[in-house]
């Protein structure tokens, strides 16, 4: 309830693009996690939507300027109107109620579930085109690193502390526990959690606080870099007493991409992964995917991880199976999109992936949309990249990888969180004012070929 007076003050005293940065950021690592205010008729509030509709109303009534919502290209609109309005098709495929197991019942889905749902979704896409509007230059994306950094600085104390003394900040501070804890016991310690969802969080979060780091170091004044190298180490020491294993190979394969590599190749790096994470289910269903060599070299590293990593492939087949049975809409909300046991109705499936999920629930059509979304930007990048082999800014390559680390985590992990929207939108931005600069240059060639004489042009 105090947040939104915090994003007004941010809104008043700083410029647009830190304003918008340090709500959405300071909001996600400081408010608690898994609760929301519960009001009527109005979609839950929480740490995901009150800062962005907060400061949607800034702009909108405070800064009386406007927020331009439709990308250029077709493909992004046509993106954007299946991922607000497919919720419909969702919900008119679905009213039928489901047998759970043991007599029990999972509801069918109603109007008002459309509704909510497309303000929900209208809610989480908010970040993508404020952060178009107002974080789509380099100097914004250099912002956009330099909170980060001094971000992950800072929420290293409480991580450290939970390292040691075992999570417990959300105890503290707001009186609960937000997950399961017996999944922060981790090669006989901790990892922490503080106040984000669960420890893969915090993990992700030190990831791009110390690839910010990486990129401050190789690009800063010469007379900055021992206090940045310092600060890099530092940073990645943290993200190692995370203990998650996703994060730190992420780091292993791109800090020696963001400090050894043209940034033009970091550009079209992030483009391959976004293309892989979007046909990823189409080649996880072709079984293209070489999951048993996965898991037999996981098992060479750690048997512990080679199991869990088993067991989460076992259940995302068994979730396929499920989402082909309503492929384009999904199945909806109210856990219809998993599975249970027919006789003690107990659930037999975990969901952990953001794309499964997103399959799940609102099907192909859902999945394209929102992935596509958040895919496009880095697509438009590396389509920009290759067709004017100019130089690109290091803060715009080093979001772009950021981006495309988080949309590979959202592979094993349902880390979509604002933070991913707004950096994808900050791309966009960017990307959509390298091609209008492009089609201009394009455009003032041809007038300069304009043959006064002969009334047409020359070719």
């Amino acid at each position: 309830m105090i947040w939104p007076l915090v994003v007004a003050v941010l809104w008043r005293r700083l410029p647009p693009d830190r304003a918008l940065i340090w709500s959405i950021l300071g909001a996600y690592l400081i408010l608690p996690p898994v609760i929301a205010l519960d009001l009527p008729v109005v979609p839950d509030l929480g740490k995901d939507s009150i800062p962005p509709l907060m400061a949607a109303i800034m702009v909108l009534f405070v800064r009386r300027e406007t927020i331009p919502i439709l990308p250029d290209s077709w493909i992004g609109r046509g993106l954007l109107v299946i991922f607000v309005l497919s919720p419909f098709a969702t919900v008119l495929t679905n009213g039928e109620p489901l047998p759970k197991g043991a007599g029990e019942m999972i509801q069918g889905m109603r109007i008002y579930d459309s509704a909510a749902a497309v303000i929900n979704q209208g809610i989480a896409v908010l970040p993508y085109f404020l952060a178009r509007r107002y974080l789509g230059t380099p100097e914004a994306m250099r912002a956009i690193l330099a909170a980060l950094v001094a971000a992950g600085l800072a929420y290293s104390v409480p991580m450290l502390i939970e390292t040691r003394l075992s999570p417990q900040m959300n105890v503290w501070v707001y009186g609960y526990f937000q997950h399961d804890f017996f999944q922060t016991i981790r090669f006989g310690g901790y990892r922490p959690v503080v106040f984000l969802p669960h420890g893969l969080w915090v993990a992700f979060f030190a990831l791009m606080a110390a690839l910010s780091a990486v990129t401050l170091f190789r690009v800063g004044p010469s007379d900055r870099r021992p206090r940045q190298f310092a600060v890099m180490l530092y940073l990645l020491a943290v993200l190692v007493l995370c203990k998650s294993a996703g994060p730190l190979v992420y780091a292993l394969g791109l800090s020696p991409l963001i400090l050894f590599a043209p940034r033009h190749w970091q550009v079209v790096m992030a483009a391959l992964l976004a293309g892989i994470v979007i046909t990823y289910p189409l080649l996880r269903g072709a079984h293209l995917v070489p999951l048993n060599q996965i898991i037999a070299f996981a098992e060479h590293l750690s048997p512990d991880r080679a199991y869990s990593f088993a067991f989460r492939v076992r259940n995302e087949e068994a979730l396929l199976d499920r989402a082909a049975l309503k492929a384009w809409f999904g199945w909806g909300g109210y856990g219809r999109n998993l599975i249970y046991d027919p006789v003690t109705g107990a659930g037999t499936s975990i969901a952990d992936g953001a794309w499964i999920i997103t399959l799940g629930i609102y099907g192909w059509l859902g999945y394209l949309a929102q992935f596509g979304l958040l895919v496009l930007p880095l697509l438009l990048m590396g389509r920009e990249m290759l067709s004017r082999r100019s130089a690109v800014s290091p803060w715009v390559a080093a979001v772009c990888l950021l981006v495309a680390a988080n949309l590979v985590d959202m592979l094993p992990n349902a880390t979509l969180v604002p933070l991913t929207w707004m950096m994808a939108g900050a791309v966009l931005g960017h990307a959509e004012g390298l091609a209008r600069a492009r089609r201009a240059a394009r455009a003032a060639a041809v007038r300069a070929r304009w043959h006064p004489k002969a009334g047409r042009t020359v070719l």
